[in-house]
């Protein structure tokens, strides 16, 4: 039995690790689960008044004014033959920091006009948070307004906004002309079952191995 004290020894951590992250990842399932859940409850039910600090991705209405005259353009996105990118509109809002607001996808070249409705509106979207720009991130054109990163604060400032809040507003609705909003809200993969699988099915693995070799090494003389 000294013979198999070592290999133990080195086997046992890496096995804890193992179980340790599959243990993890069917945490995550179970996270992931209830957050989809979640997700389609808020798409199936009415939308609620915006608030100061909206969960993300949660669904609202929000009442202000579109600021046309900002128009910005977020993102690149291919949709058949066709470049396009999400049109990004301030909505300014009485004793409230303005909204910025993806109304939808439009061309970047097309004859068909966009709508641009005036006055008050009232829109239902989802919360979108802001994002961390990375080192490789694209640079935005900030005198072309043209951005690649949903960074409010950044792209408040290059509209001339003097306050912004800190998450967007992703307009949800039917196709009816130009620009054309999210039909749902996004949901995010849930591959962690497979993840989880994996780690125990690794972790069952060595314990096999590590039988198999040693029966043999006890079978053999010293």
């Amino acid at each position: 039995m000294r013979r198999l004290v070592l290999p133990l020894l080195l086997v046992l951590p890496v096995l804890a690790i193992l179980l340790s992250l599959g243990t993890w990842q069917w945490q995550r399932l179970h996270w992931k689960t209830q957050l989809l859940a979640d997700i389609a409850a808020a798409e199936a039910g009415p939308a609620i008044p915006l608030t100061a600090d909206p969960p993300p991705y949660s669904k609202v209405a929000v009442t202000g004014r579109l600021d046309h005259g900002r128009e910005a353009l977020l993102g690149l996105e291919v949709r058949g033959p066709v470049l396009g990118s999400h049109l990004l509109v301030p909505l300014l809002r009485d004793g409230a920091p303005a909204l910025l607001v993806d109304r939808g996808w439009v061309p970047l070249e097309s004859a068909l006009p966009v709508h641009r409705p005036e006055g008050m509106v009232t829109l239902e979207g989802y919360i979108r948070p802001g994002e961390t720009v990375g080192p490789f991130a694209a640079q935005n054109d900030t005198a072309g307004r043209r951005f690649y990163s949903f960074v409010p604060v950044d792209i408040g400032a290059a509209l001339g906004l003097e306050q912004v809040a800190p998450f967007g507003l992703v307009v949800l609705g039917a196709a009816n002309g130009l620009p054309d909003p999210a039909r749902t809200l996004p949901r995010p993969t849930n591959s962690h079952l497979g993840y989880a699988i994996t780690w125990y099915g690794l972790a069952l693995s060595l314990l096999g191995v590590f039988a198999v070799w040693a029966r043999r090494r006890l079978k053999d003389p010293a």
